[in-house]
């Protein structure tokens, strides 16, 4: 409410450009963590450091063909953790139509599942190492 008087308030020359950045505070984005995390949510500030506060945020966790957004809400970022942030398009669709959406429970089995193929495939993989296939 506060930036919308400010914006009111400004002359006409600078009134163009502060009403554009408003608009871009009202974006979709895309943020990719470090940690590989990916949350989407909408932009509300941030700093130099890429410190990001995102509204209605939540998690998308995608394992295979199957896919669950985890909502988060107010969300906080510290900007050492962002490795991406992209504006989402709202017009187009998020995600290819062979995805299917889940409940959070299903996804979680789901990557506890393909945490523990990884893990077996590694420690088949040293168990050969003898063999020196490469």
């Amino acid at each position: 409410m506060h930036l919308v008087l400010c914006v009111l308030a400004l002359e006409n020359k600078y009134r163009r450009t502060c009403i554009r950045a408003f608009i871009h505070f009202a974006e979709k984005l895309l943020v990719l963590l470090r940690d590989g995390r990916k949350l989407l949510g909408l932009l509300r500030s941030f700093d130099q450091f890429a410190n990001v506060v995102l509204e209605g945020a939540c998690e998308r966790v995608i394992v295979g063909n199957l896919y669950c957004d985890i909502p988060l809400g107010l969300y906080v970022i510290r900007g050492e953790n962002v490795v991406l942030i992209g504006e989402l398009d709202l017009e187009k669709e998020e995600l290819p139509s062979h995805m299917t959406a889940v409940s959070a429970a299903e996804i979680k089995r789901a990557q506890k599942a393909e945490r523990e193929a990884t893990d077996l495939k590694g420690s088949m993989r040293k168990r050969m190492e003898f063999l020196d296939f490469d």
